[in-house]
């Protein structure tokens, strides 16, 4: 029987021209002229996993330390955990290998239920003022650090990795799938006037890289 391929739910207008396959996702990996940014990458690929327990200080996944605070956020060897509330926190895989799943019944994937963007670059923070009220831009967070709340009145939970006073730097976010489709509508025509195109996951990894260094 052949491999039946997971199908992202982010359709862009653009064909990217560099792909591959990868644990049966097609992954965009470069677009042509993709300019200067901002950029908005489908990252719905990547491995998303939920973390429900009453006692979260006792995990570790991938031996990285779950933040003690709701909206807090830990980003090492390319995992961003972000605490939730109370008993939740999201483990994402940025990197192009995730890492194996964990064992511990604690642990739900939830990839395939969920879109997952990044939206980056000159501007960023413009385009997203536009789509949603909450305070990105607050001086008194650090990044990275968790929002959750209507993003183009969608719940969503919402990253800033990075951020500066003139409005650079960019979020990742994720939502129900069934918004995948409304949700990059929504985006794009909102960062028309500032140049929004989509890019590949080239572009975000050397987004995510140049944080990290």
């Amino acid at each position: 029987m052949a491999d039946i391929l997971r199908k992202s739910p982010v359709q862009f207008d653009a064909v990217p021209t560099q792909t591959e396959v990868r644990d049966y996702w097609k992954v965009a990996l470069a677009y042509d002229d993709e300019g200067s940014g901002p950029y908005l990458v489908d990252l719905s690929h990547k491995v998303r996993l939920d973390l429900q327990s009453a006692t979260l200080a006792d995990f570790r996944p991938f031996d990285i330390p779950v933040p003690e605070m709701p909206g807090q956020c830990t980003l090492e060897n390319g995992v961003l955990i972000n605490r939730m509330n109370r008993t939740q926190a999201a483990v994402w895989q940025l990197t192009e290998a995730g890492a194996p799943m964990p064992e511990d019944p604690a642990y739900t994937d939830v990839s395939e239920a969920t879109v997952f963007l990044a939206l980056f670059g000159p501007k960023a923070f413009f385009i997203v003022e536009k789509l949603s009220a909450l305070d990105f831009l607050d001086p008194g967070k650090t990044t990275p650090f968790l929002l959750q709340g209507p993003f183009s009145h969608v719940p969503c939970q919402l990253v800033a990795l990075e951020k500066t006073a003139d409005g650079d730097g960019g979020i990742l976010f994720t939502c129900s799938r069934g918004y995948g489709h409304a949700m990059v509508h929504a985006v794009m025509e909102a960062g028309a006037e500032f140049g929004l195109r989509p890019a590949g996951e080239k572009r975000f990894a050397d987004w995510v890289g140049s944080l990290a260094g």
